[in-house]
């Protein structure tokens, strides 16, 4: 394996031109660039979450085995919603591995096997990123075009639902 990949350039959105009877919304480039932001820690989520569902070892096993699918799924799903809303607003999503690789503010996950409650704290923390860039964004992107907005609202309740689902494994009860 190469020690370092070239990342293609252009890297991330781009804009397309209208034809024939197209018209409606045109995304601005900082809303284009927003939403690309989101689609690689989408995509960059389904990764860590397969390589989590892949590893794990030990307690509980089963349990966060499937709970890991359920999280590569919304995210999955998300990333394609995200994609496609970029297209409906002429903006090319940028899915690309090496794209991915280096745009992505995901935490490191590790390689090889990993105990399943090491595995919940990290996978914990890739959601909360992936939820943090969206909020970060959230308004920009609610000011240039409230119905992409709507989509990040939808992909967030899911994943903070699921940090909480994955992260009850390790807690403790308050009382």
């Amino acid at each position: 394996m190469p020690e370092s990949v070239d990342v293609p350039t252009p890297a991330g959105a781009e804009r397309t031109r209208t034809e024939n009877a197209e018209g409606g919304f045109l995304a601005s480039d900082a809303l284009a660039k927003n939403l690309q932001e989101v689609l690689v820690q989408l995509i960059a989520l389904h990764l860590v979450g397969k390589q989590a569902h892949w590893n794990i070892v030990g307690p509980n096993f089963r349990d966060l085995h499937l709970n890991l699918d359920e999280v590569v799924d919304i995210a999955r799903e998300a990333s394609d919603d995200v994609a496609e809303r970029m297209r409906a607003l002429h903006a090319t999503p940028d899915g690309r591995p090496a794209v991915v690789a280096e745009q992505s503010a995901l935490p490191e996950f590790e390689q090889g096997e990993i105990l399943t409650h090491d595995a919940i704290d990290l996978v914990t923390k890739a959601i909360e990123a992936t939820v943090g860039t969206m909020r970060h964004v959230h308004d920009e992107v609610d000011e240039a075009d409230p119905t992409s907005a709507d989509i990040l609202h939808g992909i967030i309740e899911k994943l903070e639902q699921q940090a909480w689902f994955v992260s009850a494994e390790t807690r403790t009860p308050s009382n």
